[in-house]
């Protein structure tokens, strides 16, 4: 499990990653963009970032990966693309629909 983002505090550090989410993600972003092309996990500078891409915010991002177990069970995504998949699994209920609303909105 992903351990929560804490910032940068100056006193009595809390247990997490001593920076904020916005900073890791813009450091995988500019990690992609510097592998070489055709490499795996290499980003085209073209591309807009990674969540824009997702059309997901930074904080439903954390939520996803912090909170699948307790908040999310079976497949997520957006509307769609959930409805895609249920209906290429037979599923007749698409479980999480309100939640993946809000998280994929």
């Amino acid at each position: 499990m992903l351990m929560p983002f804490v910032g940068n505090p100056r006193e009595n550090m809390p247990k997490g990653l001593p920076f904020e989410l916005s900073d890791y993600l813009q450091l995988i972003e500019l990690t992609g963009r510097c592998i070489r092309e055709g490499k795996p996990g290499f980003i085209e500078e073209s591309l807009p970032s990674i969540l824009n891409r997702l059309s997901i915010s930074a904080e439903n991002w954390l939520i996803i990966t912090t909170e699948f177990r307790t908040q999310l069970h079976g497949a997520i995504g957006h509307e769609d693309v959930l409805s895609d998949y249920c209906e290429h699994q037979q599923i007749k209920r698409r479980q999480n629909l309100s939640h993946c609303n809000k998280l994929f909105a």
